[in-house]
């Protein structure tokens, strides 16, 4: 008797429900918008299919030039998924206060949004709506779809002008947003393979030092600084391992093919402490 073939895994998933942020940075790239696509729940959601073969390729956000990391996606990244950064993409925010029809701003008790969301809009929030009580949602999206899918008039939701068009809700206020330069950094993920160098690459890693010793950071950096390479991140992350341990992620100028950039990362393992490699690819602009 046949069997069944196994089915196949989707091409490329990404933060639902449609009218996310993220769907929006991903239909800037022709090649991703032309995918299968499937929309996960949560961003550990496209990394964990990602992971286990149910996508082949993730799309995530993973920081925010105001509010900084997405620190569920740097965590995921960095403790608990073996996957590699393919590309990245920049975009910048919009935000915009949408309601059902019909909803002033003096209706508006409580306002959903997604969490980093909430947080660039804090000024504007506090100058207009003082007294609403403020709920998180999985996405901007999802804020949006909650309040086309319910009957009460008093809520309003956080979320690009997407996804006032895909639920058919009003855009009470354009652009709430405290920063009006405010961008959104997405990168692309798969579970292996490194694109070739461009000459206009990034690299991004991790580093676990060795041991937490006065001079220690800087004995890092100085692997950096001798061999002229420019980092374009540095951040301190806790490894869960215990109060002040803690390890850094890095972003630097430069492709793992690139004899000086292979050189530093083989100095950084034998002097300094573990080291993952979390991808080589293009740099965006």
């Amino acid at each position: 008797m046949a069997k069944d073939a196994p089915p196949s895994p989707s091409q490329l998933a990404y933060l639902g429900p449609a009218g996310t942020f993220t769907e929006q940075a991903l239909l800037t790239q022709p090649d991703l918008a032309a995918l299968d696509h499937v929309l996960a729940s949560s961003i550990s959601d496209v990394l964990r299919r990602v992971s286990t073969g149910e996508a082949l390729l993730g799309f995530v956000a993973i920081e925010n030039s105001i509010e900084g990391s997405v620190n569920i996606t740097q965590d995921t990244l960095t403790f608990e998924a073996d996957l590699l950064i393919q590309r990245e993409v920049v975009i910048p925010v919009q935000l915009n206060l949408l309601v059902p029809s019909g909803t002033s701003l003096s209706d508006v008790q409580r306002v959903v949004s997604f969490p980093h969301a909430i947080a660039q809009c804090r000024g504007w929030l506090r100058e207009h709506l003082p007294d609403a009580d403020i709920d998180a949602s999985n996405s901007t999206a999802d804020a949006a779809r909650r309040i086309a899918e319910g009957d009460d008039a008093h809520v309003a939701a956080i979320a690009p002008g997407r996804a006032a068009e895909v639920y058919g809700l009003e855009v009470l206020a354009e652009d709430i947003e405290d920063h009006p330069e405010n961008e959104t950094r997405f990168v692309l993920v798969a579970a292996d393979g490194i694109p070739a160098p461009t000459g206009h690459d990034k690299t991004s890693l991790v580093v676990f030092q060795r041991a937490d010793r006065p001079g220690s950071l800087l004995g890092i950096l100085q692997e950096f600084a001798a061999r002229s390479i420019n980092l374009t991140r540095l951040e301190s992350r806790p490894t869960k391992q215990g109060l002040g341990d803690y390890c850094f992620l890095m972003d630097l100028e430069g492709h793992v093919a690139d004899e000086l950039v292979t050189d530093c990362l083989r100095n950084l393992h034998m002097k300094h402490g573990r080291v993952k490699f979390m991808g080589s690819y293009p740099a965006a602009g």
